[in-house]
């Protein structure tokens, strides 16, 4: 499976773009900053009373002092209390209103993806850019806007306090700043790399679960639980591992910053006691310095712990925006369709996958009129089903061209052709919800129950439905899983006959059905393709015995063509299948 290919952004091209997510929330986000600031300033506030309370309050026991000191403490810690709250509520409000924007615009762009990306990429990555990374860039970005406005403000508050109680005493702090900066820079790249590698990891994880909920009979049946296990250990163990590279590179940026920041504080205390020794320096000016200075440690650890979080979110945002930036399916048709009248025709069209080497079609050239049964056969392989697939344009043909009554597919508005295709799988796809809304799935206009009832009766559908404790409201499971095989397929036909397209494509529909099941689907696809264009894909002969053109395939070419009676007499490529067939019934 083909990875997807990662863009690198430079870190100013995703600040730029994150922040423009944040340009209709400017206001409740100025409040939170404000509340940031006021939340920092009290830290020096509190450290500067310390000078009052020390110099007349202890040693000259001023009354005054011992009595307004401890009351404008409380002060500042009740300012403190309420900018602390306004502050998490609206980063809390701002981080949740961005996450769901960005999750609806990437399930949007997921949407509309073309059905190439779903082949080259695993469900597992796209799931997880949904789920994980768009969380990993509010959190790690609003972690940023508080280190950046509440902690910064906090640490250059204190340092202009500690300059003013004695700036050469100050310089001892700051002379340590260029080392911590360079520590910094050199352990970013280390942690945006690591990042990366989570997020594939975590992507790998997710498609792993994913495989074995939706495999887990065939893991039970063919006794693959150890094999599973030995798959999820080793994402885990990936992601664990990958995890403790993290800490330890983030601690250790962390622990020789603080180091570098104790050997400030060793000196300072050094000099602060020679200092004591005049009367410029008081002990509230030395109660008040330290007490700044102990207070920096804490936003100070904070700031030299965000390198990886920014890392996180600067690697989430590049993960997120490669998606986003991902090229929506190609529609630059302006023709509307309504219906067809005359034919589908392909004129000498190729094509193949951008990881096959040799064409899958190979200059196929085909009519399809208006009315008729058209059955593709061939062994596996040969390019039947993606023959069909390029009728709805789920891909895009390298050359020849594919007309609908005369106009090229390409000039067609794509959900005007798709409106006009219907499609009944071996695949059945439904949805965990109500019968109800599986049959009604997709159609713009309104539905009344008198028209989905209809359709199950076509369908054959409406007997097991009426035996269910819900009838239509009955949720049916991921998948349809509380349904046979039979039931699934008769309501993917009843979905197809209320959508009531002109053009109808059968990939394999009753091949995987018992007996019983395969004839009544069988008499409800009858029903369905009168008076339509019908595109059938079989493997087993017998179904498309009436079929109005056989045409038979053989590594992407147009080999035979022809009714059963007359492919039977050419003794080709048609005659040898139905011949192994035969004898394989025998």
């Amino acid at each position: 499976m083909a990875k997807t290919k990662v863009n690198l952004y430079s870190s100013w091209q995703l600040y730029k773009r994150m922040w423009g997510y944040m340009a209709e929330y400017r206001q409740r986000f100025a409040f939170s900053i404000l509340a940031m600031i006021v939340a920092a300033a009290t830290e020096p506030a509190f450290a500067r009373v310390m000078k009052p309370l020390i110099d007349k309050g202890f040693t000259d026991q001023n009354k005054t002092a011992i009595i307004m000191v401890p009351i404008l403490v409380m002060v500042i810690y009740l300012v403190r209390a309420i900018a602390s709250y306004a502050n998490e509520y609206l980063t809390t409000w701002l981080s949740g209103s961005i996450v769901q924007k960005m999750r609806r615009m990437m399930f949007n762009r997921m949407l509309k993806l073309p059905v190439q990306y779903y082949d080259d990429n695993n469900s597992g990555r796209v799931i997880s850019r949904i789920v994980f990374d768009v969380t990993q860039i509010t959190e790690a970005g609003f972690n940023i806007v508080t280190v950046t406005f509440k902690d910064g403000v906090t640490v250059l508050a204190l340092i202009a306090l500690l300059i003013y109680t004695d700036w050469e005493l100050t310089l001892f702090c700051v002379v340590t700043l260029p080392f911590v900066l360079i520590l910094v820079r050199i352990l970013s790249k280390r942690l945006r790399k690591l990042s990366r590698g989570n997020q594939e990891q975590y992507g790998e994880m997710t498609q792993i679960i994913t495989e074995a909920v939706q495999g887990q009979k065939i893991v039970k049946l063919f006794g693959g639980q150890n094999y599973e296990e030995k798959r999820f250990s080793t994402a885990i163990h990936s992601i664990k591992s990958n995890n403790v590279k993290q800490a330890a590179t983030s601690s250790l940026n962390s622990g020789v910053s603080q180091f570098l920041v104790a050997c400030a504080l060793s000196m300072v205390l050094y000099f602060a006691a020679s200092k004591s020794r005049t009367n410029h320096f008081t002990a509230g000016d030395f109660v008040s310095f330290i007490t700044a200075m102990i207070m920096i440690f804490a936003p100070m650890k904070r700031i030299t712990n965000v390198t990886q979080s920014l890392q996180k979110g600067l690697t989430a945002a590049e993960s997120v925006f490669t998606f986003l930036d991902n090229k929506e399916e190609a529609n630059f048709g302006t023709h509307s369709l309504n219906g067809l009248h005359e034919s589908i025709q392909f004129n000498d069209v190729s094509f193949k996958y951008p990881s096959s080497e040799k064409n899958v079609l190979d200059h196929v050239t085909l009519d399809i009129p208006v009315g008729k049964t058209i059955a593709l056969v061939g062994s596996s392989g040969s390019g039947k089903t993606t023959l069909a697939n390029l009728i709805p344009r789920f891909y895009n043909i390298e050359s020849g061209t594919i007309y609908i009554d005369g106009v090229d597919l390409k000039e067609i508005e794509l959900n005007s052709l798709r409106n006009n295709v219907a499609l009944v799988s071996q695949d059945t796809v439904l949805f965990n919800d109500s019968i109800y809304n599986n049959i009604a799935y997709g159609l713009s206009h309104q539905v009344s129950m008198e028209q989905v009832i209809n359709a199950a009766k076509f369908a054959n559908a409406l007997e097991f439905i009426d035996q269910l404790p819900q009838k239509f409201n009955t949720e049916i499971g991921e998948n349809g899983t509380r349904l046979s095989g039979g039931q699934k397929q008769r309501l993917a036909i009843a979905r197809a006959m209320l959508k009531n397209a002109p053009i109808l494509i059968l990939d394999e529909a009753t091949s995987a059905l018992d007996n019983t099941s395969e004839k009544l689907v069988q008499e409800a696809l009858d029903k369905l393709m009168k008076n339509r264009t019908t595109v059938v894909i079989a493997h087993r002969l017998t179904t498309v015995l009436h079929a109005d053109k056989i045409v038979v395939m053989e590594r992407g070419r147009v080999v035979e063509t022809g009714r059963h009676a007359d492919l039977l007499a050419l003794n080709g490529s048609y005659a040898a299948l139905y011949n192994v067939q035969s004898n394989w019934r025998d």
